[in-house]
């Protein structure tokens, strides 16, 4: 599998969310793009990333092809990655390749993890409702929330998205008119810390769609304008015995 992309800024945001969630990351190409599927080591939070063959300028990958990257050595190197660097990434045998072309040529070979690995899959969950509000918004209202404590009730009756915080100190609340149609009120609690992680991919996408239902596992998911990228995280509830 080879590719070229000359603008590398979603492929960057998306690999350096994906992981600082996941510890490895798991590849799998084919002619119509690149997938990733994973579960965190605590088995709260699922990933799905997919990137179509158009995002990239020049794609090929004539087999399907499975490769298992270190998250941690990927970051690593995506970070040393400049905005106007044309990216080159290859999967060998033994190897992801990233080369970055700018003012210089500079070639990264991150080894490749042998094991095996199966597929992970999300469960299927009918979310009641579906919001979507722009991305530095909602990252904006988590900030708020963190001030008194470490979990964010979601609350969608007929008019607004709700965002509730509270602590021993104190306590926050934010409200977004959301404009769909609700039939009943829905409310589930999630660690602010996991969706926080989450909103790292913010960039990808100037909005964010949060799939909600009482006390079930909510999805945040983020589109690019040109629907190439498709990033969607699953995330367990808190539930009351827990907290």
């Amino acid at each position: 599998m080879k590719f070229e992309l000359y603008n590398n800024k979603i492929f960057k945001e998306c690999f350096l969310t994906v992981g600082e969630i996941i510890d490895d990351i798991v590849l799998e190409c084919d002619s119509e793009g690149i997938r990733c599927n994973a579960l965190d080591k605590s088995h709260i939070t699922f990933v799905n990333l997919e990137l179509n063959a158009a995002l990239f300028d020049e794609y090929n990958c004539p087999t399907p092809t499975k490769a298992i990257v270190d998250s941690n050595e990927l970051i690593k190197i995506l970070k040393r990655m400049k905005p106007a660097d044309v990216l080159h990434g290859e999967v060998t045998d033994s190897h992801f390749i990233l080369r970055f072309e700018g003012d210089s040529s500079r070639t990264f070979k991150s080894a490749l993890i042998d094991a095996e690995y199966d597929s992970a899959v999300p469960p299927r969950i009918d979310h009641s409702v579906c919001v979507e509000l722009p991305s530095e918004l909602l990252d904006t209202f988590l900030d708020d929330l963190l001030l008194f404590g470490e979990n964010i009730l979601f609350i969608v009756d007929e008019d607004y998205l709700i965002c509730r915080g509270e602590g021993e100190l104190g306590d926050s609340e934010s409200k977004y008119l959301h404009g769909v149609n609700v039939s009943a009120v829905v409310r589930s609690k999630f660690s602010i810390a996991k969706i926080k992680a989450m909103m790292k991919a913010r960039k990808v996408s100037r909005n964010v769609s949060l799939y909600l239902g009482d006390d079930l596992p909510c999805s945040v998911a983020f589109v690019s304008e040109d629907s190439c990228c498709r990033l969607k995280f699953l995330l367990a509830p808190r539930l009351e015995e827990e907290i």
